[in-house]
């Protein structure tokens, strides 16, 4: 359901920021601990206080619509009803966010949930123990393919199978990080077609904000990203939406909240207020009369570098695929619905190692639950789902059912890696 208001919430209310402020005193202590259910008070209580260890937070991000939620909540001053100041920090490439979380120069980041996986399990680069906090987001990406395919009549999976059975040549997709959760769309969909992702074209690694012009030199024929790229594609007129992500799968995990597990270590009433904030940045979002203004604020170039309207169209589910078909997608991009977006699912990290597993990433089942548990710190999530009146889920398992049939429940995920017709 969408959440709705009458109008926006007015940016230079004054009187609002001085209710934050006067939150933030009330909430930065004692009060602020008395709203977490005894059960979690032990996990985000340090060295016998609840202060944060950390007033300054540098939090990574890559220029993708669905960062808005750590710039909202730096920008609009969540934060500081928590006690801390996020500052944001602009990442050209998933690469380097990766390697500055593990070397400490980020605190946290927004970051594609399979690389948090991946660096965890040492896949294809350091190793090093990290923590999921919170789930940024549901949907909005989608995979673009080249005006050239819709010229010959390829519009969907199914007649670009028939196109490359018939023309035989080196077809190239772009994904953004061989962990990631773009790369696991992309090969997903390929593969449900019957295009195996690795025998049948070519993948290479792309930075999001490189996508468009890379397919403007004709450097890739179709490519996973995540919005505004997609549409910037369109506006273009370089590319069309073949498919949305959410219609390969309705309501997947997107983006997380990310950092080290040292970090959270030493830092445990950090991450908590750090991720109450954004939960707090989430629910403004997920108003839809905001999102024009969400749109206003990430379009700067400090931060997305886009035109507005590219970025808010889709943030507000008003879909074009560039190709005569326009609809209102009721599967857009979701922030928090009522923090069903927001909850670490064992599930949803659970899903990432099968395909990891799938497609010979991992060369061995791991101990697909354990990790997940290891990983998501659903702990710390509920200390701040406390702290922000955030309900929680009854399960930390969900079921969903993705493009090709297959349902996923977290059950026996050994036994879901292997099932696929196309894997490595």
């Amino acid at each position: 359901m969408r959440n709705r208001t009458p109008r926006p919430v007015d940016l230079q209310d004054e009187s609002r920021r001085t209710l934050l402020s006067q939150g933030a005193a009330l909430l930065g202590g004692a009060a602020l601990m008395a709203a977490v259910p005894p059960g979690v008070r032990s996990a985000a209580w340090a060295a016998g206080s609840d202060a944060p260890e950390k007033k300054e937070v540098k939090v990574g991000f890559i220029p993708l619509t669905d960062c808005a939620s750590v710039v909202i909540a730096s920008v609009m001053k969540f934060d500081e009803k928590y006690g801390i100041k996020i500052v944001p920090s602009k990442e050209a490439s998933w690469a380097s966010v990766r390697d500055k979380l593990t070397n400490g120069e980020l605190d946290a980041a927004h970051v594609l949930y399979g690389l948090v996986y991946g660096v965890h399990l040492g896949l294809g680069g350091p190793k090093k123990d990290m923590a999921v906090l919170m789930n940024l987001n549901y949907n909005g990406q989608a995979i673009t393919l080249a005006n050239k395919f819709a010229d010959k009549g390829v519009k969907d999976g199914a007649a670009l199978k028939s196109f490359v059975d018939k023309n035989k040549a080196e077809y190239t997709f772009a994904q953004t990080f061989p962990t990631g959760t773009h790369a696991m769309w992309l090969y997903y969909w390929l593969a449900t077609y019957g295009i195996d992702p690795f025998k049948d074209v070519k993948t290479i690694v792309v930075p999001p904000p490189q996508m468009v012009a890379n397919m403007r030199v004709g450097n890739m024929d179709g490519f996973c990203v995540g919005e505004p790229w997609n549409n910037r594609a369109i506006h273009d007129k370089i590319g069309f939406t073949a498919e949305t992500t959410q219609g390969v799968w309705k309501d997947h995990p997107e983006k997380v909240l990310g950092t080290t597990s040292d970090w959270v270590a030493k830092h445990p009433n950090t991450a908590r207020a750090l991720t109450a904030a954004i939960l707090e940045a989430s629910k403004f979002i997920d108003v839809m009369a905001n999102r024009k203004k969400v749109a206003e604020i990430i379009a700067d170039k400090s931060y997305v570098n886009c035109p507005v309207d590219v970025i808010d169209q889709r943030l507000e589910g008003d879909y074009d695929n560039g190709i005569g078909k326009k609809w209102k997608d009721a599967d857009y991009m979701k922030f928090y619905n009522e923090g069903a977006v927001n909850y670490p699912y064992l599930s949803d990290g659970m899903w990432f190692l099968t395909q990891h597993k799938r497609w010979g990433l991992l060369k061995e089942d791991p101990d697909y639950l354990g990790v997940a548990k290891q990983v998501n710190r659903i702990d710390l999530y509920k200390a701040a789902a406390a702290a922000a009146k955030v309900p929680l889920p009854k399960s930390d398992l969900r079921t969903s059912k993705l493009i090709d049939g297959t349902v996923w429940d977290g059950k026996d995920p050994k036994k879901y890696a292997a099932g696929f017709k196309i894997r490595a």
